[in-house]
């Protein structure tokens, strides 16, 4: 009794391993509906874009069907490898032709190449649209790699969905890559896209079969003081050298030091310097054999604060500039503070998409002014000015010499155009402002031997009426002859 129920425990497990395992394939081959006639051919790193027009008889519907699949085919002593099948269809329309016309031949039941059921003569079918055939193409998503196979046909029956599997494209272990069918010719729009992601190491049918699976072991460690990390390959039976490096990953992982070879068959430690700590720095280690699956281990992933830092300014030409060290999506835009600790106010038209080197020209650099970048995640807020020992210009607030309760002066060391509004604070809310004012230039004062002093007052603009005087009011000035300036604010001026 105990017998028959470990047996059948035994056999269950074994099910069970045969439903999770991947498939196994024998010959790298290519397989196409009965009754077909396919010819294949296999192109590398050519993937032709052009299209033709799709004529008016092509119906939307011609490619019916992209399935993708992992298999795997093993030579003996567990020297496995991965393939990619690819199973696609393709619904064909036409009318068979009498046996006369060109090209044609005659099919007989049972006969190489003949059409099952019929027993009287018939010909290849002449397709209105003129297709010939299919193309899949692979392309590695990190390499870009390309290989494509195509598949002609020939001898089709009237009114058939044809279909084909391409059992030869070779990939690794957590690949990711972007397959594309097409027709044969290709018509433009008329193709199926999908991503796919090859199964990794996790998977136990890999782990126990595949070389790259159960390669050498790797872990490290992060010295952040000497700005180096250790980095060690474990010994195991029958393993191959290993290589590792530090990379930035980008669409790929870019060099950003030496390449190390450690030997087989013993515990080595590798140390690594680095400059900066990113979220695109990776440790990545590889076998020593051809398409080898890579490692990669990124031990600052989460440290996003050095990215906000690669922030320029060009005092030259007034540029602000900042370059993305690693991969970010979001936008980043100007941003000043009213006061130390507010809310940064975003200045208008400075938002832009983070896609590589954000740029702003005739940027007017104030203490207030910073950056302001925002990713799905959260926000970051980096204030380059703010450590200079004094502004480019100052805004003073001082009783008018005429009727008008306030002048507003402004003192700069170069000639500036600038403009004023008043503002109501609101709790809560934002404040109310009022319509610009344009301030009056003024001619440079020089001192008694007819240089310039240090920060003259270069413009001036007396604001008349009660309003300033009010509680809660403030005001707000910045240049005008720059595209970015970020206001000085001085609230509750006396009267």
């Amino acid at each position: 009794m105990l017998l028959g129920e470990a047996v059948a425990l035994l056999c269950l497990t074994w099910v069970a391993y045969q439903t999770l395992a991947l498939p196994r394939i024998a010959e790298c081959d290519l397989s196409c509906t009965q009754g077909f006639i396919c010819k294949s051919r296999v192109k590398w790193n050519i993937f032709n874009s052009f299209c033709r027009p799709p004529p008016a008889s092509l119906p939307e519907s011609v490619l019916k069907g992209l399935t993708l699949s992992t298999a795997m085919k093993c030579a003996p002593y567990n020297n496995c490898s991965l393939l990619l099948r690819v199973q696609a269809s393709l619904t064909l329309h036409g009318e068979h032709k009498p046996c006369w016309y060109s090209g044609c031949f005659t099919g007989r039941k049972g006969a190489k190449g003949a059409w099952p059921g019929l027993t009287s003569p018939a010909c290849p079918l002449l397709h209105p649209e003129g297709l010939r055939g299919l193309e899949a193409c692979s392309m590695n998503t990190n390499t870009q790699e390309t290989v494509c196979q195509s598949v002609r046909i020939s001898g089709v029956p009237s009114q058939l969905q044809f279909q084909v599997q391409f059992n030869c494209f070779k990939v690794s272990a957590a690949q990711s890559l972007y397959i594309t069918l097409r027709t044969i010719p290709h018509f433009c729009g008329v193709q199926i896209n999908q991503l796919y992601h090859v199964e990794d190491c996790r998977d136990e049918d890999m782990k126990r079969n595949l070389p790259d699976c159960f390669a050498r072991k790797l872990t490290y460690q992060v010295d952040r003081s000497h700005k180096v990390i250790l980095a060690q390959v474990h010994e195991a039976p029958g393993s191959l050298d290993f290589y590792l490096r530090l990379c930035l990953r980008w669409f790929t992982c870019e060099d950003v030091g030496v390449l190390v070879r450690v030997t087989a068959d013993r515990t080595s430690t590798v140390s690594l310097p680095y400059n900066q700590e990113l979220p695109c720095l990776c440790l990545e280690g590889w076998s020593a054999t051809p398409d080898a699956v890579r490692i990669q281990i990124c031990p600052f992933e989460n440290d996003t604060e050095a990215l906000w830092d690669a922030i320029q300014y060009h005092p030259g030409s007034q540029a602000l500039s900042w370059e993305p060290a690693c991969p970010v999506s979001g936008h980043v835009s100007l941003c000043w503070h009213p006061r130390p600790g507010t809310h940064c106010q975003e200045l208008e038209h400075s938002r832009r998409p983070v896609q590589s080197r954000v740029q702003y020209l005739l940027v007017d650099p104030q203490p207030q002014l910073c950056l302001k970048f925002s990713t799905n995640l959260s926000f970051w807020i980096r204030c380059p000015f703010e450590r200079w020992r004094s502004p480019a210009w100052k805004m003073m607030v001082q009783q008018a010499p005429s009727q008008s309760p306030i002048r507003v002066t402004f003192f700069s060391s170069s000639p500036a155009h600038f403009q004023v509004r008043l503002c109501h604070q609101r709790k809560p809310g934002p404040p109310t402002c009022y319509p610009a004012l344009q301030a009056t230039p003024l001619p440079l004062a020089t001192g008694s031997q007819g240089e310039l002093t240090a920060e003259p007052p270069v413009a001036f603009v007396d604001i008349p009426g009660d309003e300033v005087c009010a509680p809660g009011t403030c005001i707000q000035g910045w240049r005008t002859d720059v595209h970015f300036s970020a206001p000085q604010q001085l609230c509750d001026p006396k009267c």
